[in-house]
């Protein structure tokens, strides 16, 4: 009896070929061949499953930000049971920094797809994010969290601190992929700016609480 193609198995297998031979060659430069080699099925397969190139993109970015949600949770879970407002900022911002080769091709790969999202028409004519405001409105609330419960500077307005945490990551992730600074002194400047947002006792509280 034949075997039964798993089709969202397939799709998946495809994504992550893209993800790869992308995170080498660049998103622009990656046909539907070059995603057929790296996933070792023919050209008609993919084609099958993905009938244009913008098609495979956007089922990309999903998969790529599958990923990720992912790697934050794997993040969370490693802070323990109850991690506290700041494990969980640090969490987020932490995974988006490319301090190994996955964190790197996410960033590298993201960011590629916020450029071709603005130059390539067909990508252009549909959202490049769902829900763009996920990430700084879960930051937001975390802050004001971490307000209510005394652990973070009452008088910081949450929103534009999330904005200006959010902004910070991705423009240091950005400086580590040229080599302008280490993912140690970039880890570094985001711990300086959440230790003038989350309060002494606070701090001391998250310390405590993880040990």
């Amino acid at each position: 009896m034949p075997k039964r193609v798993d089709h969202e198995e397939r799709r998946a297998q495809i994504a992550e070929a893209l993800i790869q031979v992308a995170g080498r060659r660049g998103l622009h430069a990656v046909g539907m061949r070059d995603v057929a080699a790296e996933a070792g099925v023919s050209l008609r397969l993919v084609q099958y499953y993905f009938e244009t190139k913008e098609k495979l993109l956007f089922y990309g970015l999903r998969h790529l930000t599958d990923r990720f949600t992912a790697r934050v949770g794997a993040r969370l879970a490693a802070a323990g049971p109850d991690p506290g407002p700041r494990a969980a900022v640090e969490a987020l911002l932490l995974a988006s920094l490319p301090t190994d080769e996955e964190s790197r091709t996410f960033h590298l790969l993201y960011s590629s797809y916020a450029i071709l999202s603005v130059t390539d028409e067909a990508l252009a004519a549909q959202p490049f994010i769902d829900n763009p405001d996920a990430a700084e409105n879960a930051l937001a609330g975390l802050l004001e969290h971490a307000q209510g419960a005394g652990l973070a500077d009452p008088d910081a307005d949450a929103r534009t601190e999330a904005i200006s945490l959010l902004a910070m990551a991705a423009t240091m992730g950005t400086s580590i992929l040229v080599g302008q600074r280490t993912p140690e002194s970039a880890i570094a400047v985001l711990h300086h700016h959440l230790d003038r947002i989350f309060t002494t006792s606070g701090t001391a509280e998250q310390v405590a609480g993880s040990s």
